[in-house]
């Protein structure tokens, strides 16, 4: 008893960290399982049989290519748009100092702590009241996923700007660097990994998104709402053929990001 009580002891934690990240993978393993299903009936979500023909048929299923499509453009734009906005507003909340800035962190954070089901419903309000009522698709979608997603753009940027060294920059003004360069070559690129991180969490929050989307959509299909309309009549395999490319995708990001930092670290060691 003593020798497995020590063994717990020393091991204890790394075991019980496995056991969460295997309960955090099981979802994962089935969808990606799933994909290689040749299921007996669409109402059903047993594995019958391997087959690959849902890799090779991505798109058979009715509009489901069109609306992964509408899914990625919308998340790239609104990506691209709130990342540019969250970052330049994360730079002006930590480097100055100006009246209603106590107040600017509180409403920047609020969208965060706020339910989906009220922020959508106040988006939709607010495109009915302007007038959008019969216009509602793509670009009120468009709008509201950068509202949202401007709010985790600042705070991830904001969390990077704040552990920077002020001595890095203090260090290249005194060489006579110039506020401009000052900026480009320190103190941007030692921000670029939160920037980098708050657009990659842009577009997972923007292309998974389904309550505001459904809220703001009018007759735009996205991704999400597309698996929630087929699974009132059986969810076709393919969705998971999705659900896994999305997977490797992120995952391919994160390891290769990885494995380019210690290259470039490699040098510095040696």
């Amino acid at each position: 008893m003593s020798a497995i009580r020590n063994w717990l002891g020393a091991h204890g934690v790394m075991l019980f960290g496995l056991l969460v990240l295997a309960y955090l993978c099981t979802p994962i393993v089935v969808v990606v399982l799933m994909s290689f299903n040749d299921p007996a009936s669409r109402l059903g979500y047993d594995f019958d049989g391997f087959t690959l023909d849902n890799w090779t048929s991505i798109c058979d299923p009715y509009q489901m290519c069109s609306s992964v499509g509408k899914s990625i453009q919308i998340g790239l734009m609104a990506t691209g748009l709130a990342t540019l906005l969250g970052s330049l507003m994360a730079f002006a909340m930590v480097r100055h100092h100006f009246r209603g800035r106590s107040t600017s962190n509180v409403l920047i954070f609020l969208p965060m702590a706020s339910p989906e089901i009220v922020l959508g419903s106040s988006l939709l309000a607010l495109f009915v009241n302007a007038g959008f009522a019969g216009q509602l698709g793509f670009w009120t979608i468009f709008i509201a996923h950068v509202m949202f997603c401007l709010s985790f753009v600042v705070i991830t940027v904001k969390a990077r700007l704040a552990g920077l060294d002020p001595r890095l920059e203090q260090a290249a003004a005194d060489l006579y660097a110039t506020e401009w360069q000052t900026f480009w070559r320190v103190t941007f690129p030692l921000v670029v990994p939160g920037i980098v991180a708050a657009a990659l969490l842009s577009f997972s929050l923007s292309f998974d998104d389904f309550i505001i989307t459904n809220l703001t959509s009018g007759q735009t299909v996205t991704f999400p709402m597309y698996v929630w309309g087929a699974a009132q009549r059986g969810v076709p395999m393919q969705v998971n053929v999705i659900g896994t490319i999305m997977f490797v995708l992120a995952l391919s990001m994160v390891v290769g990001g990885s494995v380019l930092r210690r290259v470039r670290e490699a040098p510095a060691r040696g």
